[in-house]
């Protein structure tokens, strides 16, 4: 029985962690223990393992180590709590509301124009806050009254919140995208490049499918009352505005190209944008009727995030700035934003820095966990037992593709995304890098994958976070003085089913279309390397020898050799002689014969 148990220690490792935290204990604590427990059961059962445990008790000294090289100075992290910073403090400032506001009213005369706008702010607000709590809390107490209070389905409305919030996972600046570049060994700025499409085009199939049930079902998102639009109409003047944008920009370009070259695109068009921000700022200012009210707050409202944006991922994936260089200029940026608008105050400060705290704690914690995880895993040479069992898997790449993605889908009934990153990933990672996977793509892979942690029931994160901030009573709506009936748990859920399967969609489609995610390696040069000859001189004499001057070769004499087409001469370096500085030269002595046989003499 004990020599089973030492045989098996690594699957009997795995499950007992599973059981750990299927019973509620918090994940950091769970890997620490589990870690610590095998660590002691391994060093006893070592003998009766015929060399599969390798543990012993000097191996603990490894650990502070690994907390200090592999966590604490990983400056990578680092980028973890400012693009959270970053995040809570454009949540605090208003920026959310005055987006929704603003994009609502923009698409407000069409069906379902509030949930086009919900999946709009969404991916901004991933692209610059990163962080789905912050996006879901911050939509459904801003967005889930609005769509209410105008007859909106409930489980439509629970659902685009819930699943807009959760673009914050795979859309860059995305926490969990820095953690899986870490535990992949890979760069997040890579990482970011590849996730960006999949991302964008997520997106797109959430809009797909609004479009869709506003055609089948167009009583479920009817399109907003004319009393509600506030900013009025003005879509041409908007029109006209973004035409003008071009024009300006073009012309920069055309007048910056000489002397900038390449970047006289991006020159251009941070000309354009700021010119019509400007002229926008000025009209409002002073009343000049040059735009629409919707084309002022469209502008005023979209710039700034917009240009934060640009800010942060444009330096990284231009190789100008670093993740975590790149967070911390988001995070001044942000700082920024809200004090123009006059919402930066020290108690704002106060949370978004005890949010911060809070959050990097909780990862840090998880990943020193895991690192006592691994080092015992590892000991008990539990890698080498998932690789062999995930690439022994029927099917080859495919079928291990297939079967560690139904793997992370149900694991994500259980685990959030953290504990996946930090758990899983690293036990994957070896297998697929010796089935010749890409690990950004299958990183991003992953990612897509992940994202239906928060979705689905009934462990969903984004589902509680909406349930925390939906009302549970009826109550009385401000605007209209109507009763409006609560949300139940039940329409949540249901409206995050449909959702969940875009997601499954998306997973499916970065398998098949991999050049989605793979772009991030760039074009190349288009050079054939199989189609490339060198030609390396011969150092060969003339019967292919060594010689330097044979054909093919640097065209010398060769080394101690006649040039060629001249008789030899004889070398007048002899450097068995002693030097002669102008003495008679001696004739040479014949050397004597040695005879081993006698002794010798001197």
């Amino acid at each position: 029985m004990m020599e089973f148990i030492a045989q098996n220690m690594a699957p009997i490792m795995f499950f007992s962690l599973i059981v750990f935290l299927l019973l509620g204990y918090p994940v950091a604590f769970a890997l620490a223990a589990n870690g610590l427990l095998f660590f002691f059961i391994g060093v006893e059962l070592a003998p009766l393992s015929n060399g599969s445990i390798n543990l012993s008790w000097p191996l603990l000294y490894a650990l502070p180590d690994r907390f200090y090289g592999g966590v604490m100075a990983n400056e990578t992290l680092l980028a973890i709590p400012f693009f959270t910073f970053m995040g809570i403090v454009l949540e605090r400032s208003g920026m959310a509301e005055d987006l929704l506001d603003t994009i609502g009213q923009l698409f407000g005369p069409i069906r379902g124009g509030l949930a086009y706008a919900v999946i709009l702010v969404g991916a901004l607000l991933a692209a610059t806050t990163g962080v789905v709590a912050a996006s879901v809390i911050a939509m459904g107490l801003i967005s889930l009254p609005i769509m209410l209070r105008y007859g909106y389905d409930r489980r439509v409305a629970s659902g685009v919140i819930a699943a807009s919030g959760t673009l914050a996972q795979i859309i860059p600046p995305s926490l969990v995208l820095i953690v899986l570049a870490d535990q992949l060994g890979r760069s997040v700025g890579d990482m970011y490049k590849g996730a960006l499409i999949p991302g964008l085009i997520l997106t797109g199939l959430y809009m797909s499918y609004i479009l869709l049930m506003s055609i089948i079902r167009p009583a479920s998102m009817p399109a907003l009352p004319l009393a509600a639009r506030t900013l009025g109409s003005g879509v041409t003047s908007l029109l006209v505005a973004l035409a003008g944008v071009v024009v300006i920009a073009y012309a920069a370009h055309l007048w910056l190209y000489p002397t900038q070259g390449d970047n006289a695109d991006i020159l251009g068009a941070c000309v354009g944008i700021l010119v019509i921000y400007v002229v926008a700022i000025a009209d409002r200012a002073m009343k000049f009727g040059i735009m629409s009210r919707l084309a002022q707050q469209v502008i005023i409202v979209l710039i700034p995030p917009l240009a934060l944006i640009f800010l942060v991922l444009g330096t990284i994936f231009l190789g100008i700035a670093t993740p975590t260089e790149g967070g911390a200029m988001g995070a001044v940026g942000a700082l920024i934003m809200a004090a123009a608008k006059g919402r930066l105050s020290l108690d704002v400060i106060k949370q978004a820095l005890a949010s911060t705290t809070r959050l990097s704690s909780f990862v840090l914690f998880i990943l020193i966990g895991a690192r006592v995880f691994s080092l015992t895993f590892y000991g008990v040479n539990g890698h080498v037992w998932v690789e062999h069992l995930l690439v022994s898997l029927p099917g080859g790449e495919t079928g291990f593709l297939i079967a560690v993605n139904i793997l992370v889908f149900f694991l994500a009934f259980f685990l959030d995304f953290f504990e996946l990153a930090f758990i899983i990933v690293p036990l994957l990672a070896p297998a697929a890098d010796r089935l010749g996977i890409d690990l950004i793509w299958f990183g991003v892979l992953l990612g897509v994958n992940m994202q239906t942690s928060f979705m689905h029931p009934p462990f969903g994160f984004a589902l509680f976070y909406l349930r925390s901030v939906a009302a549970r009573v009826p109550y009385l709506d401000r605007v209209t003085g109507k009763q409006i009936a609560p949300i139940t748990t039940g329409q949540i859920y249901w409206g995050a089913v449909p959702f969940v399967g875009i997601q499954v969609l998306m997973v499916a489609l970065v398998i098949i279309f991999p050049g989605m995610v793979m772009h991030y390696k760039g074009a190349g040069t288009g050079v054939d390397p199989a189609t490339i000859k060198i030609e390396v001189p011969g150092f060969g004499g003339p019967a292919g020898g060594s010689g330097l001057g044979a054909p093919g070769g640097l065209g010398l004499p060769p080394l101690g050799g006649p040039a060629p087409g001249q008789p030899a001469q004889p070398s007048g370096n002899d450097l068995t002689q002693p030097p002669n500085f102008g003495a008679p030269a001696q004739p040479a002595q014949p050397a004597p014969s040695n005879d081993l046989t006698q002794p010798p003499k001197f």
